[in-house]
């Protein structure tokens, strides 16, 4: 069986596919992954061929004043700023992003003939490109997957369609007509729009190899614990701002070095806990931190999650998952796209708070209060069960062949 996997966003997208593509190559199958220079390097260990034909890119590269517009409006409030920000993001996803993504992945799949695509969530050009073969394909966990509306994307799918000779649809589940699949078990799920999907395992640790650093393993475990990361998102958004692209977005871009001295400044007043603070290289002013705070560019988030009281958390669905996966509370601080609805579904699951009040103050306030619930950890720790009631991934390659 060949294996065709598109992926676009930021690394953590990579990571996401990694144990499917894993466990297919494993059972001997041919796995070709489409990509971006950015998230190469994710799959460089394994044994998958990838090509980087998608190009460097952003959604924001597409966002034409006409398309932001809806999103632009003066007078709306935060919430209905957010959902016309969504609205724009799917417009951009089944229309110009579509149509220059197909451009680029149709030859190559041409060339592979692929049995099967398994897609991220932010590609809709890929549903074509299977459309175009006759042959399957399905998106993989990512939080685009989670926040897409199916009807507001499909007469932008149709109208690209009939440029391509393709039919129309009428269904607007017709991007997923094989289902999806999720590392998340139904009760716990984030998609807001889409049907339940094949559910696996959240792997305990995707990085081959890593281990704690042993400045970590020697911090004090008398008091609670706490993670705070940026993830990886948003430096790659600050790359692409210092390269240009912010210019061209008609929206503000998220400040990372100013969202990280608001993380740090709160923590720094959390002395009742030891707190482990990841930049993902971020520069950050540690010139005079109190003792208990730690900053480093990056931990091996999975491994750290499972010995950590509390998590302070962009928001990022892969973050999540992992959350998940280790019963860790979760205070949310989000940042841009489907985080917000990530907080949101936090603090409606019952693991943690979204953090609403984003300075210094009210982030060391969300962080006391998730501490001090005990209902927050007995329902992380139901969460943790459900993840773990889930097959393994390695189940995933059965499923897929039936499917072929």
């Amino acid at each position: 069986m060949r294996v065709l996997f598109t992926t676009i966003g930021s690394p953590s997208h990579g990571r996401a596919q990694l144990p499917l593509a894993r466990a297919l190559a494993a059972a001997g199958h041919e796995v070709l992954v489409a990509t971006t220079p950015s998230v190469a390097p994710v799959f460089e260990r394994d044994d998958v061929r990838v090509t980087v034909s998608m190009g460097d890119f952003s959604p924001n590269s597409f966002i034409t004043p006409e398309l932001a517009e809806p999103a632009s409006r003066p007078g709306l409030d935060d919430a209905a700023r957010q959902e016309a920000l969504r609205g724009v993001l799917f417009r951009v996803m089944a229309g110009p992003m579509a149509t220059e993504l197909l451009s680029r992945t149709l030859p190559v799949a041409r060339e592979f003939r692929p049995d099967l695509i398994l897609r991220d969530g932010m590609d809709l050009s890929a549903c074509l490109v299977a459309e175009h073969l006759g042959v399957p394909q399905l998106p993989t966990p990512s939080g685009t997957s989670n926040l897409v509306d199916p009807a507001e994307v499909l007469s932008g799918l149709n109208a690209l369609r009939a440029k391509e000779g393709l039919p129309a649809q009428e269904d607007p589940l017709s991007i997923v007509p094989h289902g999806r699949v999720d590392y998340v078990p139904a009760p716990f799920s984030f998609a807001a729009h889409l049907p339940p999907s094949l559910a696996y395992r959240q792997s305990a640790s995707v990085d081959r190899g890593s281990v704690l650093p042993r400045w970590i393993a020697e911090l004090p475990t008398d008091r609670p614990l706490v993670l705070a990361a940026l993830g990886t998102a948003l430096p790659l958004i600050k790359k692409m701002v210092g390269e240009g692209d912010g210019a061209r977005s008609p929206f503000p871009v998220p400040d990372a070095e100013r969202t990280l001295r608001s993380m740090i400044e709160a923590v720094s007043r959390l002395e009742e806990c030891t707190v482990v603070v990841a930049t993902s290289g971020i520069p950050a002013e540690t010139g005079e931190l109190p003792p208990h705070v730690h900053v480093t560019d990056r931990v091996p988030q999975p491994l750290l999650l499972e010995s950590v009281d509390l998590f302070l958390t962009h928001g990022g669905f892969n973050s999540i998952r992992e959350s998940l996966r280790t019963a860790t509370p979760m205070a949310v601080l989000p940042q841009f796209g489907d985080q917000f609805a990530n907080a949101a579904r936090v603090q409606r699951l019952g693991l943690g708070q979204a953090v609403t009040d984003t300075a210094p103050d009210g982030i060391v306030d969300t962080l006391r209060a998730v501490l001090a619930d005990p209902a927050v950890a007995a329902r992380s720790r139901q969460a943790r069960l459900a993840m773990l009631a889930l097959p393994e991934v390695d189940s995933a390659v059965t499923d897929l062949e039936k499917l072929v």
